[in-house]
């Protein structure tokens, strides 16, 4: 079975932006957000306020031969620091990235309580997003699922319009592709890069899949540019979800 399904999507580059919203890239974790780095860019070279969330440390990621303390603590910080150092790269100001340190589970995985929701919700509300890109909901990965719960229930109760942009990751099960950024090898380069800053996971999956985490994520976007038969070899997908609208000219 097919992980993504492909009906007439649409290029982000071809949609008419008549008015520039804020951007909030919710991240279930440190290098999600680098997942999606060229949309992300995309959108920031056009001058929309583009706010960057983690929502947890990941420090159950690192592997304790990469932490010459391996404490949870230890291991927290050196993914901030890396992500730090990738958004730095990226030209995301220190101002626009927020490490939300919500509670975890004893795994590692964000809590689905109040006090997480009251944190999350906090936030949304004084961005007042337009647009939200997070990892898609039908996925294994328990932590996107339980920060996907927590984003729908404050973007229900937030009561302004917005969209979600729902992007494919290697553990995605099954999604729709409604909306694709395509790009060439220039770009699939720079994004290596981006993703590289994340040495701790690069190194896990060297050892893990005998390939870093560039060529996992860069992988996925082959995959999604043969897919969809595009004309350039790499592309970042998204499945769509509104809130308050219904399609997005009513968000731009």
């Amino acid at each position: 079975m097919d992980t993504l399904i492909v009906d007439n999507p649409l290029s982000l580059k071809s949609i008419k932006y008549s008015k520039i919203v804020p951007v909030l890239a919710l991240a279930p974790h440190p290098d999600d957000f680098d997942a999606i780095g060229v949309t992300m860019r995309f959108f920031h070279k056009r001058g929309f306020p583009l706010n960057l969330l983690v929502a947890t440390s990941g420090a159950s990621g690192v592997e304790d031969s990469f932490c010459s303390l391996p404490t949870r603590q230890a291991k927290g910080r050196l993914r901030e620091q890396e992500q730090k150092d990738s958004c730095q790269f990226f030209g995301l100001p220190d101002s626009d990235l927020t490490f939300l340190r919500l509670e975890e589970d004893e795994e590692g995985h964000p809590e689905d309580n109040r006090t997480n929701n009251e944190i999350l919700q906090e936030l949304f509300m004084k961005i007042r997003p337009a647009m939200v890109f997070l990892p898609n909901w039908k996925d294994t990965n328990l932590g996107h699922q339980r920060i996907y719960a927590m984003f729908r229930h404050v973007a229900v109760e937030s009561g302004f319009p917005l969209v979600a942009f729902l992007n494919r990751d290697p553990k995605t099960l099954r999604m729709r592709c409604d909306v694709f950024l395509e790009y060439g090898q220039e770009t699939a380069e720079w994004k290596g890069k981006l993703l590289r800053f994340h040495k701790s996971q690069h190194q896990r999956n060297l050892n893990l899949r005998n390939h870093g985490i560039d060529e996992r994520i860069l992988q996925i976007d082959r995959q999604n540019a043969d897919l969809c038969s595009l004309g350039e070899a790499y592309a970042e997908v998204f499945e769509l979800e509104f809130f308050g609208a219904s399609e997005l000219g009513d968000i731009f």
